[in-house]
C-alpha cells in the first residue's frame, strides 16, 4: 500500500510539474525568475515590520495562497518550520472577475481556475506590472478540460484587469511577488495556490455558491471535491497531499 501511494504521489507531481504554460502576455515558459524589481529594497522594511507586528518569522520558510473567486479575496499564510501549523499574514482584495462559478475547462471561456496549483514562473517583466504563474492546466485539468484547447497563461498579477487570471492593485502584487521571491530563495520550490468558488464559512457566499449549482450535477460533485481540501486545512493549518485519480477527481491522503 505504502509503494503504491508512493507511485501516485510521484506520478501526480511528475505530471503536474511537466504542465506547460504559454505566456498570452509574452513568449515565456514555465520558468522561475527570481530577478528583483527595482523599488524592492524599499519593501523589505515595510514586509519585515508587518510581519514583526504579526509575531511572524522573516523571511518565512514556506508559504501558501489560497483565493476566493465570489468573495473577491486571496489570502496568504506563512510558517517558519515544515512542522508548524500555517499563520495568516494577509487578505488581498482581488480587484476584477471575469467567467462564473466553476473550473476553467477550455481556451477561451474567460474561466479563473478552481482548484490546486502552484506558482511556476516569476514575471518582473510582465505587461500586467509583475506576474506570478501558475500551472493551469494540472494533472486535473488535463483529464477534464477540452484535450485540444484547455487554456493557457493563468496569473496573479497586478494592473488590476481580468480575464481569466486573479488580477491585484499595484501595491499587493508587489508585496506578494517579494515575499514569493524570498521563500523561493529560501528554497520551497513549489508554492502552492489553491482556488476556491467561495469562502465556504460565509452564508452569503454558500447561498450564492448553492444557487450557482443547482442544476449542475458536475458542479456539484467538484466542489463538494475540493471544499475537503478547504476543510482540511480549517482544521489542522496543514496542507494535505494531493493527488489526481483517472477520473480527474482530486484525492486527499
Amino acid at each position: 500500500m505504502k509503494k503504491l501511494l508512493l507511485k501516485s504521489i510521484i506520478l501526480f507531481l511528475l505530471h503536474s510539474c511537466t504542465t506547460i504554460a504559454v505566456c498570452a502576455q509574452s513568449s515565456y515558459g514555465p520558468k522561475l525568475i527570481l530577478k528583483t524589481p527595482d523599488g524592492f529594497s524599499k519593501m523589505e522594511d515595510s514586509v519585515k515590520k508587518q510581519f514583526e507586528k504579526l509575531n511572524l518569522t522573516w523571511p518565512p520558510q514556506q508559504m501558501y495562497v489560497r483565493s476566493f473567486k465570489y468573495d473577491r479575496q486571496l489570502e496568504v499564510w506563512v510558517k517558519a518550520k515544515d512542522n508548524e501549523p500555517y499563520k495568516l499574514f494577509k487578505t488581498y482584495k482581488v480587484c476584477q472577475q471575469s467567467g462564473a462559478t466553476g473550473p476553467k475547462r477550455v481556451e477561451g471561456d474567460y474561466q479563473v481556475p478552481e482548484g490546486f496549483y502552484y506558482i511556476n514562473e516569476f514575471n518582473p517583466n510582465s505587461n500586467y506590472h509583475l506576474a506570478l504563474g501558475l500551472n493551469y492546466p494540472n494533472a486535473s485539468d488535463r483529464i477534464l478540460s477540452d484535450q485540444n484547447r484547455p487554456g493557457s497563461a493563468i496569473y496573479i498579477h497586478g494592473n488590476c484587469v481580468s480575464t481569466g487570471c486573479i488580477p491585484l492593485t499595484d501595491g499587493p502584487i508587489e508585496e506578494l511577488y517579494f515575499i514569493a521571491s524570498n521563500v523561493r530563495t529560501q528554497g520551497q520550490e513549489f508554492i502552492p495556490v489553491h482556488v476556491f468558488p467561495v469562502r465556504y464559512n460565509n452564508q452569503k457566499s454558500m447561498e450564492f455558491l448553492q444557487t450557482a449549482i443547482k442544476d449542475n450535477q458536475n458542479l456539484q460533485h467538484f466542489n463538494t471535491n475540493i471544499k475537503e481540501v478547504y476543510e482540511y486545512f480549517e482544521l489542522k493549518k496543514q496542507l494535505p497531499v494531493i493527488m489526481v485519480n483517472k477520473k480527474g477527481d482530486y484525492v486527499i491522503n
